[in-house]
Order: structure tokens, then sequence, then C-alpha cells
């Protein structure tokens, strides 16, 4: 099933995410749901927050960029109840997008690294750490379980600029060759 993904002005996009367990229902149809959207949109990562359940819970697939990142190669991954415990001081600036904020990109800027705990599809708890490009778009996912979309995260003037195109994403009108909704 591909689902709507939701749009900035949505108050799912807002909500503090829930953790879940073992029992939530019909958990591995959601997941394989989940990349299925994911995939459509061409997206690289997608939070449970995007397609209106607001839980701990969210896909990455950044494998197709491993032309230019060669150690993302079959990074595929399930994220459930993440907690990132440790970011690196350093930080850096690179452009992002999302498929919650339709044709918009700006740069955001992030530490450079992360150490997460999360468990995977199977219950089995992971204690990594990440960095670059994966770290990036880690967080960025982890951001939405939070409430937090990218242009919450970027400097004050590019946040003024944009003011007026996230009005207009919050009014419905925006493009986006996938299914959207808002409001929920």
């Amino acid at each position: 099933m591909i689902y709507p993904i939701y749009v900035y002005g949505s108050t799912v996009l807002r909500e503090q995410a829930v953790e879940i367990n073992s029992e939530y229902p019909d958990l591995a149809k959601l997941i394989k749901n989940m990349f299925d959207t994911m995939y459509d949109a061409d997206g690289v990562g997608l939070a449970a927050p995007q397609i209106g359940k607001s839980i701990k819970l969210f896909t990455v697939d950044l494998s197709p960029l491993e032309d230019d990142y060669p150690e993302l190669k079959d990074f595929v991954k399930v994220f459930i109840n993440p907690n990132i415990y440790e970011y690196s001081e350093e930080v850096s600036s690179r452009e992002e997008g999302c498929l919650s904020l339709p044709g918009l990109n700006e740069d955001v800027i992030r530490p450079n690294s992360v150490k997460i705990t999360y468990l995977d599809e199977n219950f089995v708890e992971h204690d990594e750490e990440y960095t670059g490009f994966a770290a990036r778009a880690i967080q960025h996912e982890y951001d939405h379980l939070d409430g937090v979309v990218f242009a919450d995260k970027v400097a004050l003037l590019r946040k003024t600029l944009m003011r007026n195109k996230l009005n207009a994403m919050s009014k419905g009108k925006f493009k986006a060759r996938y299914r959207t909704k808002q409001k929920k």
C-alpha cells in the first residue's frame, strides 16, 4: 500500500511520537508499506509521522546514493524507538529536502556524526555510530519523531525568505508527483 504523505501544515508533523513495542498491529506490513511509499516518492527516508502515524519509527534506504557515497551501498535500515544520545561537535551545512515539504530545499547545519540506539524490524537492539550523509539522513528522519521539520533548522534569514512558500504549502498550494494529504 502506498500511503499519502502528510505535507507541511499538518498537525501530525508537529506531534511528539510515541514508542511502540513488538505487539504493534501489523508492524511488518507497515514497514513494508513505508518502504513502498518512500520508493514511490523517490525518497531515501520516511518517518511514520509523515504518513500520519505518530510513532517512533522511520525507514531509510541510502543505497541509491552509493555512486557518490560508496559506504552507503546496501544501507537499508529500519529504526524503531531510536535515541540519538551523542552528537559530534563538528558540523557541516548541506542542502536538504523533504517529502513533507515538496519542492523546498535549503541548507541545514547538522552535526557530522551521531551515536544512536534503536531496535530493528526484528526488535534486535543496536548501538551504532554514523557519520557523513548517513548521519545527516538519520538526524533528518529522527527530527520528525520530535515534531521537527528541516525548515525549523535553517538560518533565520532563510526562514524569513521561506515563510511565503511555507504558508502557501500549508494552504495546499504546492506540487508533488506523489500522493499527499494535509491537516491530520
